[in-house]
C-alpha cells in the first residue's frame, strides 16, 4: 500500500473533496489510486488520512489531547512516500526519524 504525506500543512476543517483537490493539484497525485495520504493541520495537533477503496472516499482522523505531532517530512517536493511501518508510527504520534527497521523483504525469484 502506497501511503504519501503532505509535507506543507493544510486547514483543519477541509473535507473529502478539498482534500482529494489537493491530492490532485498539489501533490500531482490521482485520489482514487488507492493511496493512503495523509496530512498535517496548521496547529500540529491533527492529522487527516484521505484514501479511495473502489467504493468511496475514507476520511480519518487522529486529533491528540495534548501536545503536537513532533516529526513532519521536510521534502523538497510536496509529498514524501512513507513505509507501512512509519505510517503507523506516525499514527501514534512517533517520532519517525528516531526509529530504523530491518530492510523490506522483497521476493526472491526461483532460479530458471
Amino acid at each position: 500500500m502506497r501511503v504519501l504525506v503532505a509535507t506543507e500543512p493544510v486547514d483543519g476543517r477541509k473535507g473529502i473533496d478539498s482534500l482529494a483537490r489537493l491530492c490532485q493539484d498539489k501533490l500531482a497525485e490521482d485520489p482514487f489510486s488507492g493511496c493512503v495520504f495523509v496530512f498535517r493541520s496548521r496547529s500540529g495537533t491533527a492529522i487527516r488520512l484521505l484514501t479511495y477503496d473502489g467504493q468511496g472516499f475514507w476520511l480519518l482522523q487522529k486529533w491528540l489531547s495534548r501536545g503536537r505531532f513532533q516529526w513532519w517530512p521536510e521534502a523538497t517536493g510536496a509529498s514524501k512516500p512513507l513505509e507501512a511501518y512509519e505510517a503507523q508510527l506516525l499514527l501514534a504520534a512517533g517520532d519517525i526519524s528516531r526509529v530504523r527497521a530491518a530492510p523490506l523483504w522483497r521476493r526472491v525469484n526461483a532460479a530458471k
